[in-house]
């Protein structure tokens, strides 16, 4: 398998659309920061949803909170992507967003990317229902399991990305801002 080169930061070759792809582990090391930090985005969306519908059981108004939650996920990512191509945990794992020129994604890029990046799980999920599989420990081994093998595919494809970079035209590069001048 072909190594991707690395290009250090420098003024030369800034431009996003020359940047390489950050490698696997890179990317699902985000992937991982990026759970811990939607804990808290989930967590503040169903508080507010709870009092926005005077909600008094878990139970009630499910379907409701679903559709909320999925609808503010959408937009936290959205957002980021907008608005400098990286999430909280993508600057941290110096890893942006951009479309295939190099450009910035617009809300329509960003609102693909959000809908078709939910193809790391769904897949997996439509299995464990297919198979009959119940229960939290079963649908936890599938939907792992197609977690790996959609994070495999991008070892395949020629330019190393995922699926849904692929299909929304984007693409995930390493990207380390300029470093601050001293005056």
């Amino acid at each position: 398998m072909a190594t991707r080169p690395t290009l250090p930061y420098t003024p030369d070759n800034a431009d996003p659309a020359t940047q390489p792809a950050p490698g696997l582990r890179r990317r699902l090391a985000a992937m991982l920061y990026e759970g811990v930090v939607l804990f808290g985005v989930v967590m503040v969306s169903g508080l507010l949803f709870s009092t926005l519908t005077d909600q008094r059981h878990a139970l009630h108004g499910r379907v409701g909170l679903q559709v909320f939650l999925f609808a503010m996920l959408g937009l936290y990512f959205s957002w980021f992507w907008v608005h400098g191509g990286q999430t909280v945990a993508m600057k941290t794992w110096h890893v942006r967003v951009v479309r295939l020129d190099g450009r910035a994604l617009t809300w329509r890029d960003a609102l693909l990317r959000y809908t078709l990046s939910w193809l790391w799980f769904v897949p997996a999920l439509a299995v464990a229902a297919a198979l009959g599989i119940q229960g939290s420990r079963g649908t936890t081994l599938v939907l792992l399991a197609g977690v790996v093998v959609y994070a495999l595919l991008a070892r395949w494809l020629p330019d190393g990305q995922f699926l849904h970079d692929r299909w929304c035209r984007t693409r995930l590069v390493t990207w380390r801002p300029a470093p601050k001048r001293r005056a």
